[in-house]
């Protein structure tokens, strides 16, 4: 009885795709990552780069070291000067209950956004046609599609569709797709177009056919769809098309054809390199064209005899046409005629084939795994992206409307040719100068791009383009800057002079590549450790950091090859302490930026300040601090300090009067001349230098009562009061500076009880009523939200007053969608709300206002408003203002509280309201005060994140913005502690959580952390050349070899990191061909005759120098010792010291473990598992083995007990157990089916033993050893007790860890206490990393927890909508053959299914838990139990 829940989503991206989807005029990029769909708008944003500073506020998401070394070696960001950038800004994303194999664009006949649809092909064969719902901003599935029956599997020996490679493909002139699937076999799906007369639109000529017609299609999304866009489809065998498709490889349709007319690259027999000697040259390009209406295909053109290596097909539009054939060694294109040009672009091309290829071997590029994308359309370039990451360029030779030859160029260092780490697994055109390029192995970048011009259009003079400058003159200036940074050479001069545009005559050189943009990845996470997170330089920052640092970090492997780097991983924000001071008193904080009053004879008419003594950075300045304090007599009071650089000094001399009480908001108004605090019975006024300049005070003339203040917003120049008595107060600062009520002409304004309000200034015009391009002068796009008692949201524009311009009365229901005729039913449930606040969320690149509800338990609702229908002025705003509820699966964590503040619950919240920061380290956030602390941050390429602070409760808090403190905050915590703190550097929150990526630029194996020194040590490795060994005197024609092009192998290495800077201290070069399998820090007995036990660095190796040799291991043993350190660098104070080395004849060492009590190891060679001890003379000696089968993977044992398990690659997975007295390894069970284990660990779970093991399948399978039971015969077999599919998440690493339990509220009630006491909480939990980045938790559930969650996820599955009409059961459920074996298990709990629990509005949520049988409350304490296991991460 487990529960699967995914902490992080996938961030490797597999697909992408660029189409108009949203509208028609939309430039949006879709990314598929596995299971996660998330679609992107482009912009284009000018940013400042200066040489000196590696980060600027223009780049509000930190960016990761990756790119700001990549960007500072290839010498592209080193310009003074504005530049332009492609930016991605996220729109939406869906998690789907489906593996992503393909994405293509499809022009339908009607369409609701006007935009394109969007095919998805999945994993076994399905389709899902999908298209952008501007009325309800998401994804609306057209149709889905089924290929996945027995009748079209063919004959019974068809392997499956798991185990072919299923694609998609469209018709450029979107008449159909086709899905490749299984072994031989093409779905054909038809699109309606309209009559033929529509179709030929796009190749009309006016000059030849006359004036062109009009289209009578339907782009608005308004017309009435009675027919589907699709027509039948049908299923065609490759064979039945032609004989020879035996051995399909690729297939793509083909541009320049008014039919659908595909190309396919095939063979008649199994393509193979081993038998090059025999045959070579037997692959064929076909090209079919297609009757869709009469289900047939006629061959049009036949080539073959092409390279056995050729693998892939791309086609190309005008001006070159054709087809591109991509092979190993060599590129070779196809025109419309079957004419055929090639270049082969290694010294292997000349031996794999006899094809005539042009020789450009000197490059010595390998194409395998490579990504090639249109670069420019005038003269056909075209992109090459290798397996490693360089760059190079693909021209065609063109000889009229005909290619005469290729070429192919590397793109220079100088003009980013290497600004790729890692290859990309998809190439997507975002831009006229960028591409989207995606990647599984690094992060996804945006590659812009731009030209060198001749010389005489590049030395034009400056001020030419200095007016009207728009974005083509800042490519402009880029390119001029690119002359003076790289200079001129030789070549191009010559091509300034001659004047041809032919692209075979153009340097490389002429393409200069930077990254605009990145999205992270922390994938493949191959490995991961737990480290202790607290490291500090100085003294002075462990103090500050005091009980804000947690307990453990987590530290994975991210990236492949040159991106190799370090993921540390924090699940809470851990912010940079710049100083700590004891502060009891202090119950809230406000900080403000006021502007002192200058002399007359420096004020013009207006009153403004005609100069500024300070400067323009400094003016922004934080100058005053505002706190309000309890004393210990139970006085309240305020006191106003002065900000410094150094810090802060209470300020006296002022017309600032403590004594009036406390402070219940403070703010500036009047353009920051008017510092304005609010008291609880009246509103002062000061001037910049604290003059007190008027007292606004809380007396009804007409009933004289004097109602407190309770709340109060701040937008310039408004005020808006909430009072005790649920009325409001809105006054504005005039010309004067002075405040006067604004008149509430309207009689609901005053007849109704408001529960809290805020003000937004609406700068975008999102709750305007019309929507105008002219821009408002300031104060004309105010804007009061208020929520009245009956929970009813009312919007009003100021100052009018009069009436409501917007009125949600179903604001406290939290539907999914809230719009101004919501209504709901009298006995539904309503959310206990406490407070509401409009803020802008975001950072420099993507800024927009949501509407955030806190409710009494803290589980924030956060809406993002949209508008609908025509943007006009006639419709009324109720009509086209809407909100859209975003998925926010956070739940506040409930804090120890005692029995007095609980009474005053309500009152707390008033007094810890929340804070909205336009501001943040480059971050526009809110921040949640109170027991569980929390910032809601939002990225332009992610949805809002509410993320906790590291911390106890926290009381107040407040922007500070200081020369010290750039753009940070300040708070007071429950212990009376105040922190200045700022935003960890280099960090993002895209994916939920505090990540740090730490580059090394090599391919990283393994990771471990070794507690004693506190260091990290990684095993790294880089390509090296591959030389036969020439000692070997039966090869003695091994010593003559000489060529050029040499293999590579890698080269591995040994490196000690400190995590105080993350810089390596020590590296270890191993030998060449030794490969590093695993490491592991290990509890070992390092003397026999004391005993004595010490933490050591175990290594597993193998040596591999060929196929035909066989593989060996070593096993090292490495402690780390102080040394003397190096000048300046304190850190280097660690060495790696080898206390023993063994060499193992046969078998490479894929594992090692403790085992057992008196201090062995457990170490997996080759087809053994082996039990050695560490001796004193440096020696491993073995005590007990047992054989193996066939490879093992993992090998684990739960702590102490001797309880081993040992997964096998082909053979499933072993139970053991070690024994000391006397040493031995006894079998006690084993898995009845053989399946390939890569991942595997124990489970405890009371007094029942689990073990879980994931396949190379991903599927999840729950053994359980239970020797009593009668089908495992006497203990011999496990029971499979159930089986859990992952999708494409393929598991690399589990880690048990032990579980904390989150202090959850109950009632003080005695049947809740024995209740609490009863409930038995497992004590273990597994962690698990998958390859695509995903980070998931499996955690065993109790009887009751089981039976209410399994419930709760069955309705759930019921009620959501589930995007691309995909099923979440079936996705579950693995292979049939695996779940017939099972053994009367149960089935294990989505977690992700239970975390959209909070989609649900407030009456959906309490139908669904009385379904389940308990109350909404008890639903949210097992949903916080469930997430709450990893308080010490």
């Amino acid at each position: 009885m487990q529960c699967y829940t995914e902490l992080t989503p996938p961030t490797a991206v597999t697909h992408s795709l660029s189409l108009p989807f949203t509208s028609a005029d939309s430039n949006n990029l879709v990314v598929a990552k596995t299971s996660l769909l998330q679609i992107f708008t482009t912009t284009t944003v000018s940013t400042e780069v200066e040489p000196s500073s590696r980060t600027t506020y223009t780049s509000a998401v930190p960016s990761n070291a990756v790119d700001g070394k990549t960007s500072n070696e290839e010498g592209l960001d080193g310009r003074v000067g504005l530049t332009s950038r492609t930016k991605l800004v996220l729109v939406a994303e869906y998690t789907l209950s489906g593996t992503i194999t393909s994405l293509v664009r499809v022009k339908t006949r009607d369409s609701r956004s006007g935009g394109e649809a969007l095919l998805v092909s999945f994993k076994d064969a399905k389709l899902s046609l999908v298209e952008w719902d501007p009325e309800r901003p998401g994804l609306t599935t057209i149709s889905i599609h089924y290929y996945e029956q027995d009748d079209l599997q063919g004959s019974p020996w068809t392997p499956n569709l798991s185990d072919c490679v299923n694609y998609l493909t469209v018709d450029p002139r979107n008449k159909c797709a086709a899905l490749k699937f299984g072994a031989r076999s093409i779905a054909i799906l038809p699109f309606k177009q309209g009559d033929d007369d529509v179709n030929m639109i796009d190749d009309w000529d006016e000059e030849l056919d006359g004036p062109r017609p009009s289209a009578n299609q339907v782009t608005n999304g308004d017309g009435d769809k009675t027919e589907t866009p699709y027509g039948s489809s049908f299923v065609l065998r490759l064979p039945l098309l032609d004989p020879s498709l035996i051995y399909p490889i690729h297939l793509a349709f083909l541009y320049e054809y008014r039919e659908p007319t595909f190309g396919i690259l095939s063979s008649t027999i199994s393509p193979s390199s081993s038998l090059l000697h025999e045959r070579k040259d037997y692959l064929s390009y076909l090209v079919f064209t297609l009757d869709i209406d009469q289900k047939e295909s006629t061959t049009i053109l036949s080539v073959g005899n092409l390279p056995y290596d050729l693998s892939k097909i791309i086609p190309l539009p005008t001006p070159v046409g054709g087809a591109l054939l991509v092979g190993g060694n060599e590129l070779i294109h196809i025109d419309q005629s079957g004419r055929a040009n090639g270049v082969g672009v290694n010294t292997f091309a000349k031996q794999c084939t006899s094809f005539g290829l042009a020789d450009q071997s000197d490059l010595e590029m390998r194409l395998e795994g490579c990504t090639i994308g249109q670069l420019s359309i005038e003269n056909g370039d075209m992109l090459i992206i290798l397996h490693s990451g360089a760059l190079a360029i693909l021209s065609f030779r063109l000889d009229g409307r005909s290619v005469s030859g290729l070429s192919v160029r590397r793109v220079s260092r100088e003009s980013g040719g290497h600004a790729i780490r890692s290859g990309p697994s998809s190439l997507s055109l975002i831009g006229p100068n960028a591409f989207f390029v995606g990647s599984e192995n690094s992060d996804s970048i945006v590659l812009g791009w731009s030209r060198k011009l001749g010389q005489l259009s590049r030395r034009k003079p400056k001020i030419d383009i200095a007016d009207g400058m728009e974005d083509e003159d800042f490519e402009d200036e880029d390119d001029e800057d690119d002359d003076d940074l790289y200079g001129d050479g030789p070549e191009t001069k010559k091509i300034s002079t001659n004047g041809t545009s032919s692209s075979a005559n153009t340097k490389a050189g002429d393409y200069n590549f930077q990254i605009h943009d990145s999205l992270v990845n922390i994938a493949p996470m191959t490995d991961m450790t737990f480290g202790n997170s607290a490291f500090y330089q100085t003294s002075e920052e462990k103090a500050n950091a005091e009980g804000v640092t947690s307990d453990l970090e987590l530290v994975g492997i991210a990236g492949r090859d040159n991106a190799g780097a370090l993921a540390i991983i924090h699940r809470n924000i851990q912010p940079k302490v710049i100083g700590r001071f004891e502060f009891p008193e202090a119950q809230g904080i406000w900080t403000m930026s006021a502007k002192r009053p200058s002399p007359k004879a420096l004020q013009t008419k207006d009153g403004n300040n005609s100069i500024s003594g300070n400067l323009e950075v400094e003016a922004q300045y934080d100058k005053l601090m505002i706190v309000s304090k309890a004393q210990t007599d139970a006085a309240e009071e305020s006191d106003v300090y002065a900000l410094t650089s150094a810090g802060f000094e209470a300020l006296t001399g002022t017309e600032f009067e403590p004594a009036a009480g406390s402070t219940i908001e403070a703010g500036t108004l009047g353009n920051g001349n008017r510092v304005v605090q609010v008291l609880k019975s009246e509103v002062r006024s000061y001037d910049g230098d604290l003059g007190l300049a008027q007292i606004l005070p809380m007396y009804d003339d007409d009933t004289g009562a004097e109602p407190k203040i309770v709340s109060a917003s701040f937008a310039d120049p408004f005020l808006l009061l909430l009072r005790d008595d649920s009325s409001i107060f809105v006054a504005q600062c005039d010309d004067n500076n002075e405040l006067e009520e604004i008149e509430r002409e309207d009689d609901t304004l005053l007849a109704t009880k408001w529960l809290t309000g805020c003000l937004y200034t609406d700068s975008k015009s999102i709750f305007a009523r019309e929507v105008s391009d002219k821009g408002l002068k300031d104060g004309e796009n105010v804007v009061m939200f208020l929520l009245s008692a009956g929970g009813a949201l009312h919007i009003y524009a100021l100052p009018d007053l009069s009436k409501a311009v917007y009125v949600a009365e179903g604001l406290c229901f939290v539907p999914p969608v809230l719009s101004a005729d919501y209504a709901a039913r009298r006995s539904a449930a309503r959310e206990t709300l406490t407070e509401i606040l409009v803020a802008d969320l975001g950072d420099s690149v993507s800024k927009s206002p949501y509407l955030i509800l806190r409710p009494s338990n803290d589980d924030l609702t956060i809406y993002e408003p949209f508008r609908t229908g025509l943007q006009t002025g006639q419709n009324p705003l109720s009509s086209v203002l809407h909100f859209l509820k975003m998925h926010n699966p956070h739940l506040s964590e409930n804090p120890d509280v005692s029995a007095e503040e609980n009474e005053g619950a309500s009152q707390d919240i008033r007094d810890k309201p929340m804070r909205a920061i336009s501001n943040l380290g480059g971050y526009s956030s809110v921040f949640l005060p109170g027991g569980s602390p929390s910032f809601i941050i939002k990225t332009s390429k992610s949805t809002p994140k509410v993320i906790s602070l590291q911390g106890v409760g926290i009381r107040g808090m407040s922007s500070f913005h200081t020369e010290g403190c750039d753009r940070g905050f300040i708070y007071v915590d429950n212990e009376g502690i105040a922190r200045v703190s700022q935003l960890p550097q280099d960090v993002c929150f895209e994916l939920g959580l505090q990540l740090q990526k730490v580059p090394l630029q090599q391919a990283i194996h393994a990771v471990t952390y070794h507690p004693p020194m506190e260091s990290y040590v990684v095993g790294s490795s880089s390509q090296a050349d591959f030389e036969l060994p020439k000692d070997d005197e039966h090869r003695r024609d091994w010593q003559k070899e000489d060529i050029g092009f040499k293999p590579t192998i890698e080269q591995s290495y040994l490196k000690l990191l400190s995590p105080v800077n993350w810089s390596i201290i020590d590296t270890v070069e191993l030998d060449p061909c030794e490969m590093i399998m695993c490491i592991k820090t290990l509890n070992l007995e390092v003397s026999e005759t004391t005993n004595e036990r010490r933490q050591l660095i175990t290594v597993g190796t193998a040596l591999s120098k060929g196929e035909d040799l066989a593989i060996k291991g070593r096993l090292y043993v490495y402690d780390i010792v102080t040394v003397v350190p190096e000048p300046d660098r304190p850190e280097t104070n660690k060495k790696l010291k080898l206390i023993a080395k063994e060499e193992i004849p046969r078998g490479a060492i894929t594992g090692v473990s403790e085992v057992g009590s008196q201090g062995f190891m457990l170490v997996a060679q080759g087809q053994k598992c082996m039990v050695r001890g560490l001796k004193e003379d440096g020696t491993l000696l073995p005590v007990a083995f047992m054989d193996m089968n066939c490879y093992v993977t993992s090998v684990k044992e739960l702590r102490g007990t001797g309880l081993c398990i040992m997964a096998d690659a082909v053979k499933g997975v072993w139970l053991t157990g070690y024994a000391e007295e006397p040493y031995k390894m006894m079998l006690f069970g084993k898995s009845t089916t053989n399946m390939e284990v890569v991942a595997a660990d124990l489970l405890p779970d009371g007094k029942d033993l689990y073990i879980v093991v994931a396949d190379a399948d991903c599927n999840l399978h729950i053994f359980q050893y239970d020797p009593e039971h009668p089908k495992t015969r006497g203990g011999t077999f496990l029971l499979h007790r159930t089986s859990f599919s992952l999708g494409g998440h393929l598991p690399t690493t589990m880690t048990l860890l032990p579980r904390t339990t989150s202090t959850v509220l109950l009632p003080d009630t005695e049947e809740a206490m024995d209740a609490a006491a009863d409930a038995t909480i497992p004590e273990h939990e597994i962690l698990i990393t998958s390859q695509t980045g995903a980070i998931s938790l499996l955690s065993p559930l109790s009887e009751a927890q089981y039976r209410r969650l399994s419930t709760l996820a069955n309705h759930l599955t019921n009620t959501l909508y589930h995007a691309c009409g995909l099923n979440p059961r079936a996705y579950r459920v693995g292979s049939r053959d695996i779940v017939e074996g099972s053994v009367g298990g149960r089935t294990i709990v989505d977690g992700g299914m239970l975390l959209r629990w909070m989609e649900l509005g407030s009456q959906r949520r309490a139908e669904v838990a009385s379904r389940v049988g308990v109350g909404v409350d008890e639903v949210r304490e097992d949903l916080v139990a469930l997430m709450g296991g990893l308080g010490y991460l």
